[in-house]
């Protein structure tokens, strides 16, 4: 086993150094720094369906407290209510 720096094979080896230098346009790896059109449209969709979950959820939980305090004052009222009939 050879662990020299002799390079004798067939095939060309490229360093951890080249293959990340995307200065270098002879690199064996393809290198896409554009990224694509299409990723800042999945993105905003993506981020848009989160918001109207986020707004399905927050609507929700409005209409709980709504009725939650509705229940409430009206507990209150008839207590209210109550004590002055005793009266």
């Amino acid at each position: 086993m050879d662990h020299g720096g002799n390079k004798s094979s067939s095939h060309e080896t490229t360093s951890w150094a080249d293959q990340w230098d995307y200065t270098n346009n002879n690199s064996s790896y393809p290198v896409d720094v554009k990224g694509g059109e299409g990723t800042a449209a999945k993105c905003k969709q993506k981020v848009g369906e989160g918001l109207v979950k986020t707004k399905a959820v927050a609507s929700t939980g409005v209409k709980k407290v709504k009725d939650g305090a509705s229940s409430g004052f009206q507990w209150i009222k008839d207590k209210y209510q109550k004590t002055t009939q005793k009266r």
